[in-house]
């Protein structure tokens, strides 16, 4: 071979992720790395190559710190709003006002914290994927080496249980199969072939002669060559993604900023007003400024961040009980705006566990029930259930099946103390087994039984397997065609494989009853055509063949055993959809959200999940990655509203589906378990991973973890967030009017003064009917616990029958607008009314408390008819909510404390009333309430004549 110099190997290495190493032949990666393929590299070159191109370890991005997370809760508008009134009450001497404002900011801040306070760990969980140890040829010798250590030209030993430890070019694959589901999605192993050179657009599942970093090896053993470690693998590569997306804020944090600039301005202009019209009357300056500060704190309502952060903390509470774990505090709403569900295939619509759902004998098809790997289940024809007896040929196709198997069912006590089960080995295999079991017939009885006496294994050129067992004397099992009649020289020789493959080996086949007859072309057409029906199904489809000598074969080769043999049947396996999923689908439908199936699986197998579970609708399409890559971005976003299966995708593909579809406006949740969904579940608007078989990485990168892997729990998740946004926007509503009606409270009286009050006493000067403590305990106390309340509703009844809400709709839209506006008019009218009923006793402390005290409870009250934008409240009934009859009762016994008990009439500028000023205003506390119930009936019955 002949010497290349540093500078070129290092090129070689540099540029690994351009060079299509799967289609080069063995020889030529060999001759590009320089690596010796007798000696391996040598001790002294691994530590030269380990200098230049680093360890073979993933980087870390930067981490987010605890100061970081700080910064982001203080760095809201609403939140700067409230520290620089904070600051300027402090200035002007109002420390009470300042001491509750800051409160707030800091337990908002410390609420948020505490919430978000588990760092990104994506890159962590990606570097516990590395294999700790690998098995390499250096220096002529095979030793083991940390896998941070090697580097591109090692030669790597792989064996069954091996993580891969880095990206290699296969030079020898011995039934090498490898599980690539974390990275691919495919959901069973891959076999691999060393030999094979590959067209260089190959997508990653089509990479045959290639093992990636972080997959497992399942079976077999093999030999490669490394050509890309550290960040240049496919995992790597997926961390790069992982680095390149930035966080972005949710749609509830940008809208509740947009409300928050919206009140800071309004407040500004007004506050303005106010002062500019204060000086031009000759009022005092410091006044006018005092008024100015209490317009601030009237317009900012302190209380809604305290508000929204617990509010979503309960919605997090509540999405636990759903099997939802979220992990992001604002992304709890998110969920409910989704408009497209982007859904992996495997472990997500999928039960991942390869099941036997068909076995086919002499034109008979007998379908096998059941899910998972329990041994239970029902044989049936036609729908009507069967016993075995009946169709003997189908146990005989299993017992081919199941002792020629090198996978175990193992029993197990799971945490709960119940009994489950697992396979030990292929899952193509161990699902045979579970099918055997389900007859009755179970592994470790057919090893007695039937001893595995020689074999012949299974490898990708051969496509079948061998194996010679013999039949023990006691074996008398009636419904298979043979047993050893007395004699201990009986063996059976029992063939797996490609059904194509095994059938030119046979001459005969059984007959349903387990009689044999010649295998015609007939018979023959009879078969294949079966296996075509079963593999248009998108089963994976074995043929079972067996043939009984009378003595212990001499030779084990193809040519003395591979012959005469008689064809049993076909076995059809899939990874079925998960029973729950197709209601699910229907709900989600219902609710006006589309679901798109992404998944390196191979496309037929990826329509018919999609069509069995309606997915898949009338005249949309199915595409796979290839076709993907021959799209422009601006013909993907028009493509993608007519694709609902994506087959055979890489994980650049589906972030590039991702941002498609949110460059069309869609609100996108992508689910996911594997690695290969990390990067496009971090782009989504909210990122969902299964919490049971999902990998680590996915968990830490998504907003939501699925606890139970349901995909009806990711509808039942929606429903509850779109609950969570319609609460929130009801609070809001309620806070919001309530300000607003402050605002104008404080304004109107400032502005026009006695224009307002003509019947005042002419001695007495009319000035802001409410102190800035006043309007503080309001946001703070009075507003703030009904608001709370209103974060535990159950939703209105149609709500999963409502269109997803605008993506870029306002939390304050026009219906809103329209009820606030007439909130503040009566709130206003009910309390300037009283106001001005207490100018008349001459104490001006007297008006400004029977003022503050019907602004409390009128809005008080109100907070029951905030309890649903469009249902009336007796439909909703009036005190169904506990938590907020709990808050008002609560709220009312402080108002009146501060009102009645002298000694905080000090702190909040309040006077005792007497049982005559408090029979003046009571009815005017009823104002709002009416006026908010009348608006609702009005626009029902506006939508009734619609």
């Amino acid at each position: 071979m002949p010497a290349k110099n540093n500078a070129e190997v290092q090129r070689a290495s540099d540029q690994d992720v351009q060079i299509t190493w799967h289609s080069l032949s063995r020889e030529e990666v060999l001759d590009r790395l320089q690596a010796p393929l007798e000696k391996g590299l040598s001790s002294q070159e691994a530590q030269t190559r380990k200098k230049k191109y680093g360890p073979n370890e993933l980087q870390e991005g930067k981490k987010r710190t605890f100061w970081n997370m700080v910064i982001d809760q203080l760095n809201n508008f609403v939140i700067i709003m409230l520290v620089v009134a904070a600051v300027i009450s402090a200035i002007l001497g109002e420390v009470v006002d300042a001491s509750a404002i800051i409160a707030i900011v800091v337990l908002n801040t410390i609420m948020g914290v505490v919430q978000e306070s588990r760092a990104e760990q994506a890159l962590d969980a990606l570097k516990k994927m590395a294999a700790p140890e690998a098995q390499v040829l250096r220096d002529g010798h095979r030793v083991s080496v940390p896998a941070r250590d090697l580097v591109p030209g090692d030669i790597v030993f792989l064996e069954t249980g091996n993580f891969v430890p880095a990206d290699l070019r296969l030079l020898e694959a011995v039934n090498l199969k490898i599980d690539e589901a974390p990275l691919t999605g495919e959901s069973v192993p891959v076999e691999k072939n060393a030999i094979g050179i590959l067209d260089a657009d190959a997508s990653l599942g089509d990479r045959l002669n290639t093992a990636f970093s972080g997959t497992v090896v399942s079976y077999g053993r093999g030999k490669g060559v490394v050509i890309s470690t550290g960040m240049n693998t496919q995992i790597g590569l997926i961390a790069t993604m992982l680095q390149s997306v930035e966080e972005e804020q949710t749609p509830l944090q940008i809208k509740l900023d947009q409300l928050g600039k919206m009140l800071g301005y309004a407040c500004m202009v007004i506050s303005a007003i106010v002062f500019v019209s204060g000086w031009l009357n000759g009022e005092d300056l410091l006044e006018s400024f005092m008024i100015a500060v209490s317009l601030a704190i009237a317009a900012v309502p302190e209380g809604l961040p305290a508000v929204v952060t617990i509010s979503l903390a309960l919605g997090m509470r509540e999405m636990v009980k759903r099997h939802a774990l979220i992990r992001r505090l604002a992304s709890v709403e998110t969920l409910g705006s989704a408009t497209v569900i982007c859904s992996d295939k495997t472990g997500t619509l999928t039960q991942n566990v390869m099941t036997v759902t068909e076995v086919w004998t002499d034109g008979k098809t007998v379908n096998i029930t059941g899910t998972g790997y329990v041994p239970e289940g029902d044989f049936t024809i036609g729908g009507k259930k069967i016993e075995l007896h009946e169709v003997p040929a189908v146990a005989t196709t299993l017992w081919v099946g199941s002792v020629n198997n090198d996978s175990e069912l193992e029993g197990f006590e799971d945490e709960n103390g119940k009994t489950s089960y697992r396979i030990i080995g292929d899952p193509t295999e161990g699902s045979i087994l579970v099918a055997a079991a389900k007859a009755g017939v179970h592994s470790a009885d057919l090893k007695k039984a039937y001893p595995r006496e020689s074999e012949i294994p299974f490898d990708s050129t051969r496509k079948r397997m061998v194996t010679v067992h013999e039949v023990k004397e006691s074996q008398q099992n009636a419904d298979l065609p043979f047993t050893n009649n007395g004699k201990n020289d009986t063996y059976v020789v029992a063939v797996k494989g490609a059904p194509d493959v095994v059938l030119q080996l046979c001459n005969r086949y059984q007959k349903t009853n387990n009689t044999t007859e010649k295998l015609d072309d007939a018979a023959r057409k009879r078969i294949l055509d079966a296996n075509d029906g079963m593999t248009e199904k998108a089963l994976r489809v074995l043929g079972m063949a067996y043939r009984v000598v009378n003595a212990k074969p001499e030779e084990v080769d193809s040519d003395s055993l591979e012959k005469d043999l008689i064809f049993a049947g076909l076995v059809g396996m899939i990874d079925p959809a998960r029973e729950e999923v197709k209601p699910a689908l229907q709900k989600a439908i219902g609710a006006g959200i589309r679901t798109i199936m992404i998944t390196g699986d191979y496309p037929n197998t990826a329509k018919a999940i999609a069509e069995s579970i309606g997915l898949l609708r009338p005249g949309h399409k199915v595409v796979t990655g290839a076709d993907l890559e021959e799209m422009s971005e601006e013909t993907l976003r028009e493509e993608v509203k007519e694709i609902d299966v994506f087959a055979r995708v890489s994980p650049e593909h589906k972030m590039r589906i991702v941002n498609a579809l949110r460059a069309n406006d869609e609100t996108v949740a992508m689910t996911g378990d594997g690695v290969n969904d990390a990067p496009a579940i971090k782009s989504a608007d909210i990122g969902i991973a299964m919490g049971i078989t999902g990998t680590d990485v996915a968990k830490q990168t998504a907003d939501m973890v699925l606890t139970d892997d349901n995909y009806a729990s990711i509808v039942s998740a929606v429903e509850q967030g779109r609950i969570i946004y319609s609460n929130i926007r009801k609070f809001v509503y309620y806070l919001i009017s309530c300000n607003v009606a402050e605002i104008m409270i404080i304004f109107l009286p400032t502005v026009l003064g006695k224009f307002m009050f003509p019947n005042a006493p002419a001695e007495l000067a009319v000035s802001s009917p409410l102190k800035p403590i006043q309007l503080l305990w309001l946001n703070l106390v009075t507003d703030g616990a009904p608001a709370l309340a209103l974060g535990t509703e159950k939703g209105d009844p149609d709500i999963m029958d409502q269109a997803p809400r605008p993506k870029k709709e306002p939390i304050v839209n026009k219906f809103m607008l329209t009820g606030i506006g007439i909130q503040t008019i009566a709130i206003t009218a009910a309390t300037l009314i009283a106001y001005s009923i207490g100018l008349q006793t001459n104490n001006p402390v007297v008006a400004e408390t029977m003022a503050f005290a019907t602004l409390s409870i009128s809005e008080l009250l109100r907070a029951y008819t905030a309890r649903s934008e469009r249902y009336p409240l007796l439909k909703m009934g009036p005190f169904k909510n506990k938590w907020m009859n709990y808050a008002v009762l609560a709220s009312l016994v402080l108002v009146i404390a501060v009102i009645q008990l002298p000694f905080l009439n000090d702190i909040f500028d309040t006077v005792p009333l007497s049982w005559t000023e408090w029979e003046m205003i009571v009815p005017l506390f009823l104002l709002p309430s009416v006026a908010a119930e009348l608006v609702k009936y009005f626009v029902s019955r506006k939508k009734k004549t619609a």
